[in-house]
């Protein structure tokens, strides 16, 4: 069992940033891939971005290539988001997940999800 807590969301306004965390409890948690997915009003949630487990591969979502940063502290248990040029389309509920295998692209292929964050983009 692997326990997730998401912090550091917030309301910005578009072209701030936004730093989020992910903490994780257990001892394996450096044996996971990681992800972080977002789910806006009335959306499906969508995949953002993953991290293999030794942070060596790093996977994005379009949308999102070339203004958010996924890195990872496996000595602090923490994964991290890190949003920069953020836009009113990026204001959604933030989720991180552990992988279970398969595609680092699809929600099935996680397991542990966190209770997410906040995060609002105002124009």
């Amino acid at each position: 069992q692997v326990q997730l807590v998401e912090s550091g969301g917030g309301l910005v306004q578009a072209g701030g940033s936004l730093r989020l965390s992910c903490v994780a409890s257990g001892r394996t948690f450096s044996s996971y891939a990681m992800g972080w997915f977002r789910q806006a009003p009335g959306k499906e949630r969508d995949f953002v971005a993953a991290i293999t487990w030794s942070g060596g591969n790093t996977y994005y979502a379009d949308s999102v290539k070339g203004r958010f940063t996924i890195s990872r502290n496996n000595a602090k248990n923490t994964t991290y988001l890190r949003m920069n040029s953020l836009e009113p389309e990026d204001t959604a509920v933030y989720y991180c997940a552990t992988h279970t295998g398969g595609s680092y692209y699809a929600l099935s292929d996680y397991k542990y999800w966190g209770q997410g964050t906040q995060v609002t983009v105002s124009y």
